[in-house]
C-alpha cells in the first residue's frame, strides 16, 4: 500500500470513530422498533465507511451508548440461534442526539467553508 493509500485509511478509520456513535442513535432514533446488532448493521450498509465493513465494531459502541445511559436493552430469546440483545434508544439519548447533530452540522458547515475557499 502506498503512503497516499494509508494516510487516506488512517483519516477513514479516524472519521469512523468520531462518528459510528452519532449514526448509530440516528439508526436507531428513526426505528419504531427496538433493533437487535445484525438489523443495525443492515440499515449502515449504504453508509460506506460508517463502519468499514467491521460489523463487530459496533457492539462495544452500542454497550457504551448503553452504559452512558443513552440506549437501553433487553434480551430476547431467538427461534433460529442464540438470543437476541435488541437495543432501543431512549429519553436522554434522543436529547444527546440532537446536540451531536448539531455539533455535527457546525462542524461540517466549517469545514466545508473552509474547502470551499471561504476562510481567508
Amino acid at each position: 500500500m502506498d503512503d497516499s493509500a494509508s494516510q487516506l485509511k488512517k483519516f477513514q478509520k479516524e472519521l469512523s470513530s468520531g462518528t459510528v456513535s452519532l449514526v448509530l442513535l440516528g439508526v436507531l432514533a428513526q426505528s419504531r422498533q427496538p433493533l437487535y446488532g445484525y438489523q443495525i448493521a443492515k440499515r449502515l450498509e449504504g453508509a460506506e465507511g460508517v463502519l468499514a465493513g467491521k460489523q463487530s465494531a459496533l457492539y462495544p459502541v452500542l454497550r457504551n451508548l448503553e452504559g452512558a445511559g443513552l440506549l437501553a436493552s433487553e434480551v430476547e430469546p431467538s427461534v433460529s440461534g442464540p438470543p437476541r440483545r435488541y437495543y432501543r434508544i431512549t429519553k436522554p439519548g434522543r436529547e444527546v442526539l440532537r446536540e451531536w447533530v448539531a455539533a455535527w452540522n457546525a462542524t461540517r458547515d466549517a469545514v466545508d467553508n473552509v474547502l470551499q475557499g471561504g476562510v481567508s
